[in-house]
């Protein structure tokens, strides 16, 4: 399996699935990204570790799709914790 970096992945999306999900809207997206988040959690809890990687790369795939209905870019979102932490900046996160 291929690696994928995070902006070409949110592209790919795009690609294959931009239409489609721009005529469902944001509000079918968002409840879509949070029926897969749910399916992530139960994986999580009870599945296998190749259930979770699937249901991982599906809260991944309408992530990115929610971000391009957006406007928004994943690289962007991800860049606010290249610094360590947003809060105190330091790496691990010393929050209290």
């Amino acid at each position: 399996m291929e690696a994928v970096e995070i902006g070409r992945f949110q592209s790919l999306m795009h690609e294959q699935y931009g239409e489609r999900d721009a005529a469902r809207g944001i509000d079918a997206t968002v409840a879509w990204l949070a029926e897969e988040l749910g399916e992530l959690a139960k994986a999580v809890r009870k599945g296998t570790s190749a259930e979770q990687l699937h249901e991982a790369g599906d809260v991944l795939a309408w992530l990115a799709s929610l971000a391009n209905q957006l406007g928004l870019s994943l690289e962007d979102a991800a860049a606010r914790y290249a610094d360590g932490c947003p809060t105190c900046a330091a790496t691990p996160c010393r929050c209290a």
